[in-house]
């Protein structure tokens, strides 16, 4: 699977200014949808299952 990020510049990451290391604190793509593997698949289980969000549907409503 192939990705490309509109910040990176030749392996330079033109919004933080330093090299291209993708899931980095600051990387725009650590915050979308896709997981960064550490190597470790507990701790990767246990990032996954801590990222799972509930949305209270009732409160929801009630604010609009």
């Amino acid at each position: 699977m192939g990705w490309t990020c509109q910040h990176d510049f030749r392996g330079y990451c033109k919004l933080l200014k330093k090299e291209c290391v993708p899931g980095i604190k600051g990387c725009t793509l650590k915050s979308s949808e896709y997981i960064f593997s550490t190597g470790n698949f507990e701790d990767d289980k246990k990032a996954v299952e801590g990222k799972k969000e509930e949305i209270d549907f009732a409160a929801l409503a009630r604010s609009n």
